[in-house]
This record gives structure tokens, sequence and C-alpha cells, in this order.
């Protein structure tokens, strides 16, 4: 095994011996919230070495990319297909404003393909030269610790490095969950459905959260007939329930079939594609079927239990306010610590690390008023609390403004989309 060493020139302890690390900090996971820790820190004067597995657009316990899940099979490539389907409601309104086209509107499913796989390539790019820019040392390969102070990177070639740090964080995300049920293994996740060769025909969707929401508004967008499964009596559990309504009828609207309170049982291949069984004794044929059924904490490969990282029981990493796992040196953050599991918050985690463990400025992440948005087609957005939330909260009234509209566009165009505003605001008495 190779190794450096670094002398520690900030050990503060004046009746310890001095240490030796080769880095003040080892980043282990180069998606947001560790390239924005290891950075920063670095402009805090740290020597930084981050490692990440080697790119590809699907991920594996052994595959990954610098830029992590948002970047390259996340928000980034969602939403330009997100705008690609989009554009096929837009051809269609347009001939409603005067723009005389074909009858017949081609699409090439496949140029699409290319041009998101050229944006992530690009900022897989652009996030290695952020690091090098910054001066941290990237290795490449899967990273593991093995002790408070010592991780372990395994390279391509099956080399193992070991290298010392005062501080290691872990950032290592998160990763699509599949439901236990016979034939789960003809189904796909998101990261699949973002490199399909093929646009699906007919495809099913079993999920009710945003990845559900916005594959089955992609896929209907681009022509093909989806199916909505989800358990609940609306998508989108945990957002204002009267905006939930809104994204159902405006699914709806769109063609989706929805199909409330209803889990798949069993997949079947067979000669016409996927058979889906339902607990309700459905059975319809798919070309796809996508689990959009939850993500769980990347940690299992680690070896974190053996030097005594807490985890909880879905695998997340145990932290403390300022994202201190229960071994000091050792830190987390992002989906990894499965708190609230956003690119933004990730970020922002990321930030308070380095400004706690090196700029000498405690900084606890501030979950509260968050916006988050849903990339459906029409989207949604929101920020701060849903109704549900204020009244549970409220010591006196809440006052609730509403505002639903059809935009001047759709009155021309045909659509009945519906737009709706909220407002909530508490009274305390």
């Amino acid at each position: 095994m190779a190794r450096k060493m670094l002398v520690d020139e900030e050990m503060n302890q004046t009746n310890q011996e001095e240490a030796y690390y080769d880095f003040d900090l080892f980043v282990i996971g180069a998606g947001s919230g560790g390239v924005r820790a290891a950075r920063f820190s670095a402009n805090y004067g740290a020597k930084v070495g981050i490692c990440e597995l080697p790119f590809h657009p699907i991920s594996s316990e052994v595959i990954g990319g610098v830029g992590g899940t948002c970047v390259i099979r996340g928000c980034v490539p969602k939403k330009i297909l997100v705008y690609g389907a989009a554009f096929g409601s837009e051809l269609e309104d347009a001939r409603n404003y005067g723009w005389e086209l074909n009858e017949k509107l081609d699409f090439n499913w496949k140029k699409l393909l290319h041009k998101k796989t050229d944006e992530i390539i690009r900022l897989n790019g652009i996030y290695k030269r952020l690091l090098s820019n910054a001066g941290v040392k990237l290795f490449e390969g899967e990273g593991k610790i093995v002790g408070p102070n010592e991780v372990e990177v395994t390279q391509l070639d099956g080399t193992k490095l070991s290298y010392s740090a005062k501080h290691i964080l872990i950032a290592t995300g998160s990763r699509a969950h599949r439901p236990p049920i016979p034939g789960q293994g003809l189904g796909i996740t998101s990261d699949e459905a973002l490199s399909l060769e093929d646009l699906p025909k007919h495809a099913v969707v079993f999920g009710g959260g945003y990845i559900a929401v916005e594959f089955a508004s992609i896929w209907r967008g681009l022509g093909a007939n989806v199916d909505l499964f989800f358990r609940k009596e609306l998508p989108l559990r945990g957002f204002d329930d009267e905006m939930r309504a809104v994204v159902a009828r405006n699914l709806e609207g769109r063609g989706i079939n929805l199909h409330p309170q209803t889990n798949l049982t069993e997949l079947i291949k067979t000669d016409n594609g996927i058979k889906v069984t339902t607990d309700h004794g459905e059975e319809l044929i798919a070309d796809v079927v996508l689990f959009a059924t939850g993500r769980l904490p990347n940690s299992k490969r680690l070896n974190l239990e053996a030097v005594g990282v807490e985890l909880d029981n879905t695998g997340a990493v145990k932290v403390d306010e300022y994202s201190r796992t229960s071994i000091p040196s050792i830190w987390a953050v992002g989906d990894v610590t499965n708190r609230m599991n956003l690119t933004p918050v990730a970020l922002m985690e990321g930030t308070c690390f380095a400004k706690t463990v090196f700029g000498k400025e405690p900084s606890k992440p501030d979950y509260s008023h968050v916006p988050c948005a849903v990339f459906s087609i029409p989207p949604l957005s929101v920020v701060g609390l849903s109704e549900e939330q204020a009244i549970e909260q409220a010591n006196g009234d809440v006052l609730v403004f509403t505002s639903t509209f059809n935009p001047m566009k759709n009155t021309v165009s045909g659509y009945d989309d519906d737009f709706e505003m909220l407002l909530h605001r508490k009274i305390n008495k």
C-alpha cells in the first residue's frame, strides 16, 4: 500500500504527541455535497483528497461519476427530458396560434438521449475542473473507511491505496430502491429510465413521489401511454393536499391513467411485453415498468459499522446538528444521512461542514423554508409549510389564500391545466 505523510499543523492540544496525516480532509463521494465540502475546505487552506467511482450514466455499487446523482442521473438529465417532452404540447399549441405545421410531427428519441449524454459528460468535466482548480486531489476508485483517520481507495486496476486524514467526510448519496415483488428484475429504476434505447409505447410507473410523477409526465409528453400506480389516495405524499389534487387532475388531463391506492404484486415476462398484476386483480401489458418507490442511503460498502459509525435501520448515517457522526473525526452530508434529500440541501450541508471544521465558524444547516420543485408538466413549486403542517404547528388560526386560474395562453390553445397559487399564514394567539 502506498502512503504519503503530511504534517498536521493544526494540532491544538499541546500535551498530545504531534500527529501526521496525508490529508486534512478526505471525502468519499464527489457528488454535490462532497464536491462543495471539498472545494470550500480547500479554500480555507486544508489539504483535501476526494475519491469517486468511475463515470457511467447508470449507477451501481461500483459505478458512479464526479457530479453525483443530480448531475449524472438526476435533476439535470431529467429536466432535459422534461424540456423535450414539453415541446410536444407546445407544437400542438402553435397550430392554434396560426403556425401551419405538418400533420405528423416526428420525434427522435435517440437524438434527445445523445444530447442529454453530451451534457452530463460536459458537466462531469466541469466538476472535475472545479476540484482541480481548488487544489483538491481526485482519486478514481472505491473508497472505504478502515479506521477513524484512515481510508482505503481501490483503484480501477485493483490497486489499493491507504491514506490518513484528520477528518473524513462521507458523501456517497443514495441509490434507487426496488420493491421486493416477484419479477422485480423485469422493472427498471430512474437510472435506466434516463438511458432507455427505445421510447416505450406503454409505460407503467409504480410510485407516487417526485420521480414517478416526473417520468409519467415525460413519457406521456413524448407520446407513450402511461399508467401511474401509487399507494395513497393522491400522488406526492408530504406536499399540500390541495396542490396534490391539482397535480393529479393535471396528470389525468394530460392523458395519464391514475391508479390510486394500488400496489403492484407481480411482473411476468411474456411474448407481448411485461405483464403487470396489481393487488386489485388488474392485469395489463407494458413495454417498461419503472419502480419509483424511494431511495436508500449508499452506505453498505463503506465498512462503517466496523469502525463504529452508527447507522439507522435504513442504512443512513446518524449525525448531529453539525453533520458529525458517532466517531468525532468522521462526518457525513447529503442523501447518505437521509435528512432532507435535495441537491441544494446537500450543498448547504457541505458549506456548513467546511465552515465548522476549517473556517472556525460553527454552522448548523437550516432546514426551514427550503424551496423545492417537481418537474411535472406543468410543474409544481413549493416553499414553506403545507396547510396541514401549518395547522399542526399553529397556536391559533391559519389563514389560507388560494387563486385558481387558467393561463391566458391556454384559452387559445385549448389546454385546461389547472394553475393554482396557495398562501398560508399562521395567526398566533
